[in-house]
């Protein structure tokens, strides 16, 4: 039997395309019914799966093949098996389990941003209302601040690492769209005299005090709730923390906040921010030029701004100097800007 030739036109990557909502489907249904840690715990056929899950065997036995052809899971003689991928980031047991990441990411406000992309193009903006997921305490940021925080543990140490601080000294650090709190938690985890201000909506700071108490630094951390346009953030910080927060707002916006984070910044203070950032060409790496997606659909004007971008609104917002590094696995790159 003769094959295609390897330039020869084919349909599969449409097709692939069309059908991958039934990727993300599967996942969810796989964490939903906690299929990862069954099997994790022993439980390794599709009827030893089913029972543990409350499921069918025939629905369980599809779903874990599925997930094998997926490469979620191995199977052999009927028996399936984690990879090592799934068996640090989707067995609840697991200090890195993510799954938790679903919940955000299934949000019916965040899958709904993409129910009408066609009118999102032809008008350049969200259809989810004037300022799609940026409206004033969106319930989504709370569902954010539940389901994230295990994916965000690398970067959140990396982040307090290169900020090379003076454990002796008392150090002032504002967190702005707090979020989760992990990332002013792993601040104050590392340098011992590090005090934090998180800014963010109220309900979305009544999670993250939850687990800021559960790493043992609330003493050290403060709640300052309100809009981070329109709160007053005090001055005198050695740290500013801009985490995931600068995508959403177009170049104009971003500026204009700066000005204010760096009036909030002791002399000598830095800027410290989390992106995901593309290179030039709009399109390499593809997780990160991919992003851009996510922010026409669910924002007024976000976008994923390559460094250059970063940096000139650094620059115009008065900072004499921005540095960025790509953090490990390599998918965000945190920059890192002087006063």
């Amino acid at each position: 039997m003769s094959t295609p030739a390897a330039n020869q036109p084919s349909p599969m990557l449409f097709f692939e395309t069309v059908t991958a909502f039934q990727r993300s489907a599967a996942m969810k249904a796989a964490v939903d019914l906690d299929v990862f840690t069954a099997i994790g715990e022993g439980a390794t056929t599709a009827a030893e799966v089913a029972a543990r899950a409350g499921a069918s065997e025939r629905g369980t036995r599809v779903l874990c093949d599925y997930l094998t052809i997926l490469g979620f899971l191995t199977k052999e003689d009927g028996r399936y098996a984690l990879t090592p991928d799934s068996a640090v980031f989707l067995d609840r047991r697991s200090p890195a389990y993510a799954g938790g990441v679903v919940e955000f990411l299934h949000a019916p406000e965040v899958m709904g941003a993409f129910s009408d992309l066609t009118t999102v193009v032809r008008t350049g903006t969200t259809a989810t209302g004037d300022e799609g997921t940026m409206e004033p305490d969106h319930p989504v940021w709370v569902a954010f601040a539940k389901g994230m925080m295990a994916m965000m543990h690398p970067a959140a140490q990396a982040m307090a690492e290169m900020a090379a601080l003076d454990p002796s000294k008392t150090v002032r650090v504002l967190d702005v769209a707090a979020g989760h709190g992990l990332f002013g938690a792993a601040f104050l985890q590392r340098y011992p005299n590090a005090e934090v201000v998180a800014v963010d909506w109220e309900r979305v700071l009544d999670v993250a005090r939850e687990h800021v108490r559960a790493f043992g630094v609330e003493d050290r951390w403060t709640a300052r709730p309100g809009s981070a346009f329109e709160v007053d953030f005090g001055e005198g910080y050695d740290v500013v923390l801009l985490t995931n927060f600068l995508h959403h707002f177009d170049a104009e916006t971003n500026t204009a906040l700066l000005r204010k984070v760096r009036a909030a910044l002791a002399d000598g203070g830095r800027a410290v921010t989390l992106e995901f950032v593309p290179n030039d060409d709009r399109v390499t790496p593809p997780t990160q030029a991919a992003f851009a997606l996510t922010m026409l659909a669910s924002t007024k004007a976000g976008d994923a701004f390559t460094f250059r971008e970063l940096e000139k609104m650094f620059a115009d917002a008065g900072f004499s100097r921005s540095e960025a590094t790509v953090i490990p696995p390599g998918a965000q790159t945190v920059v890192i800007s002087e006063k």
